[in-house]
């Protein structure tokens, strides 16, 4: 007799005769001869009794097919066997239209779902291909019933589903100096130490890409400038060396010559020693620049994933206050501002200034210069963003200035956002460290269901019932997906878990990643505040003290249920200001469908992201900063503040400095500014026109609209969906 069912989604549930009962009786109905109970009866009590204690669907539906032709009724067979088919095909047919958009090339929301990927090109069209193929295997087999039912009612989303099977983590931030020191084996043969700058450069750009195959987010190196350091002072002893060579000469006792600044500076009227060390400077400063274009340049065309993507990299620098420091971060960013290529802003790496009081903040700061080089380059390229480590959030007690090691307790950031510093199970740093994964509530939606409560009290009271429920749905679902991430084996990846992610140098390779993966992040994040708190109050907390306080209120039940969480379940769980970019259309469509367009809510194609003030709204940057600074403290596994800046950004540095000021008087922890830059692809003329079409120097259309999509930049909006590029044209800027 048949106990339990086998559904096609895995689940198994209790089994229900009644259900074949209606199935026939349907059929029978689209008859001529009409139903008949007693031989529906019949049917359903063979199957039940001569059936196996377990079964599956299609097993039990191929029982019922295999009656009803045993039975005088060969009509009501033939009708269910086309309904039965029908189903199969309905089934298909999803998966049969998207596959046929992204073979056309379709733009749409599945094609756009990341700008930073080409969904056009056969290597992209093989990934989504399989992406959509994997999310409903992730459905079916890897989720529980109660997640399920969170993602399929708008609820929830699991970032990276396609990934999940892989057993892959998120992102990492690279201890560069282990690979540049011992080389590394990525599977296909060793690399030797770095001896030199440029080696030392191009072993930076393999370790990312290599460690990017192997990981379903970013990859960040958190110290670039203390990590490529040593390289200078080795190249400046070769071209010591190479002087010693030309001119029979002993120069041994200057090799480790203290330099105040790497300078290149004219040789006219020097002589002997003092000629020889200007020298080999000017030949170092060289060597650097060009290593650092080559850097940059390589983050920009090598592929990872197939072939479909460039790296989407990061580096953290700034607070090196060595000579040597000091001319990695200068030629960097001199690099940086020339632009690659024919003078294009470089799209990756990602470039973060990590400022701080007493290195580079102030005029008396050693690297003061260097931070305003960095607003001046920014004001043109966009990049670097700006990580504040005097932050309270950002601080480590052990860090002292006269420590060579002290990148080790900087906190570092990486990609849109991505944060990972405390830990509850080893060393306070992001070095070697990252987020496993991470999923993301939908606020709105759940404030959308209290509307209807007319007692303000008791809608807040409700909503917060509903969200406490699914951060217990969400924490629980992050703790089973790292369960099956610890089941993977160190052999699955090859660099990560040999030269990377802190602990790993202590596994063997058919080792499980258990013992280590404790020390990453697991991300509980949320989109949408403004219209969760228009939805609850009428107002957004851009415009309403009292919304300002109920979405403090809120982060901060977010922040401390996710404590909770690391107890529980004896992991490092935080809150994330979610990177909304497709995630911020798909919620907004689904509550759009279940409850309709609501003014304020559902009526723009996008919820704005996480913790920000909406993008049309418009108000000063000083009151935006205000309004967003106490959710940074709150969101400790990712944040950015953004201020839209108006007119021609190249001219005008000291804005950015002002940005930065606000930052570090709001105690925020990581922010950019966003401004137009245009650029004619065909002559090179730069602008900063907020809608340019052509080129008022050579009438060229062909037009590079350099755009910030979350928080990395995109050279071209082609590859935007509609909910962003709906979000970008509501765009206002901030006086």
């Amino acid at each position: 007799m048949i106990q339990t069912v086998i559904k096609r989604d895995g689940r198994i549930v209790g089994f229900n005769e009644e259900k074949i009962a209606t199935a026939i009786r349907k059929a029978m109905l689209h008859t001529d001869s009409g139903e008949d109970m007693q031989l529906i009866h019949q049917i359903t009590d063979r199957i039940a009794f001569k059936g196996n204690e377990q079964m599956t669907v299609e097993a039990i539906q191929d029982r019922v097919e295999f009656e009803l032709m045993k039975s005088s009724r060969k009509d009501v067979a033939q009708k269910y066997i086309a309904y039965r088919n029908q189903r199969r095909i309905a089934r298909k047919a999803k998966t049969r239209d998207i596959f046929l958009e992204i073979i056309n090339i379709k733009s749409n929301d599945v094609t756009r779902e990341n700008a930073n990927m080409n969904a056009d090109t056969p290597a992209g069209m093989m990934m989504k291909f399989s992406s959509e193929t994997t999310k409903p295997f992730v459905d079916d087999y890897l989720l529980d019933e109660e997640t399920m039912n969170a993602v399929r009612n708008n609820y929830l989303h699991i970032h990276d589903k396609d990934y999940y099977p892989t057993k892959s983590l998120t992102c990492v931030q690279h201890p560069l100096d282990r690979i540049l020191t011992c080389g590394f084996s990525a599977g296909h043969g060793e690399s030797r130490p770095a001896k030199r700058i440029e080696t030392a450069s191009i072993l930076g750009c393999i370790s990312m890409e290599t460690a990017q195959n192997e990981m379903h987010g970013g990859q960040a190196i958190p110290a670039f400038d203390f990590y490529l350091a040593p390289y200078v002072r080795n190249s400046y002893i070769e071209e010591l060396q190479a002087i010693e060579k030309l001119f029979d000469a002993d120069y041994s006792h200057l090799y480790d010559k203290k330099h105040d600044d790497y300078i290149q500076r004219p040789l006219d009227g020097l002589q002997g020693e003092e000629r020889a060390v200007q020298h080999a400077i000017n030949k170092t400063v060289a060597r650097v620049h060009q290593s650092m274009e080559a850097f940059i340049h390589n983050m920009n065309t090598i592929h990872s994933r197939g072939g479909n993507q460039v790296v989407f990299s990061s580096i953290n620098y700034g607070t090196d206050t060595s000579a040597e420091g000091r001319c990695i971060i200068r030629e960097l960013l001199n690099s940086t501002y020339r632009g690659v290529g024919n003078g294009e802003t470089a799209i990756f790496p990602i470039q973060i200034w990590k400022k701080k009081r007493g290195v580079s903040y102030l005029p008396e700061d050693k690297n003061y210069d260097l931070y305003q080089l960095a607003c001046k380059v920014t004001a043109r390229r966009f990049f670097p963003n700006f990580l504040n480590l005097d932050a309270t959030f950002n601080q480590n007690e052990e860090w002292r200035e006269d420590d060579p090691k002290r990148y080790i307790h900087e906190v570092a950031t990486m990609g849109c956002r991505t944060r990972v510093f405390e830990n509850r199970f080893g060393p306070k740093t992001s070095i070697g460290r990252g987020n496993l994964s991470f999923s993301t509530i939908n606020i709105v939606g759940l404030a959308i269901e209290c509307m209807e409560i007319g007692n303000k009290e008791q809608r807040i009271a409700n909503f917060f019932a509903r969200l406490d429920n699914m951060l217990e749905i969400t924490a629980r679902q992050l703790h089973e997906r790292m369960e099956f991430q610890k089941t993977a084996f160190v052999k699955q990846f090859p660099l990560l878990m040999s030269a990377l992610w802190i602990g790993s140098e202590k596994l063997s390779p058919n080792d499980t990643i258990a013992p280590v993966i404790n020390q990453g992040t697991l991300g509980i994040g949320f989109i949408g505040l403004a219209e969760c708190l228009v939805a609850l109050i009428g107002k957004h907390h851009g415009e309403s003290e009292e919304a300002q306080e109920l979405g403090i209120k809120i982060i901060t039940y977010m922040r401390d249920r996710v404590n909770s969480f690391s107890e529980q379940y004896q992991h490092n769980y935080s809150v994330l200001a979610t990177p909304a970019e497709g995630l911020s259309g798909k919620f907004t469509r689904g509550d759009r469908k279940k409850f309709g367009v609501i003014k304020g809510i559902t009526d723009r194609e996008y919820y704005t992201n996480s913790n920000h003030v909406p993008v049309y709204y418009k108000c000063s940057a000083r009151h935006k900063a205000e309004i967003e600074a106490p959710y940074h403290d709150l969101t400790r596994g990712g944040h950015i503040f953004y201020v839209e800046m108006d007119g021609d950004a190249a001219h005008n540095p000291e804005a950015i400095m002002r940005v930065v000021d606000m930052m570090d008087a709001y105690n925020i922890g990581y922010g950019s500014v966003n401004h137009n830059r245009n650029r004619c692809m065909d002559c090179g003329y730069e602008d900063a026109s907020p809608n340019m079409v052509y080129c008022p120097k050579c009438d060229s259309t062909r037009i590079d609209r350099l755009q910030r999509i979350t928080g990395y930049l995109v050279g071209t909006t082609d590859r935007w969906n509609k909910a962003k590029l709906a979000e970008l044209n509501d765009r206002v800027t901030h006086e």
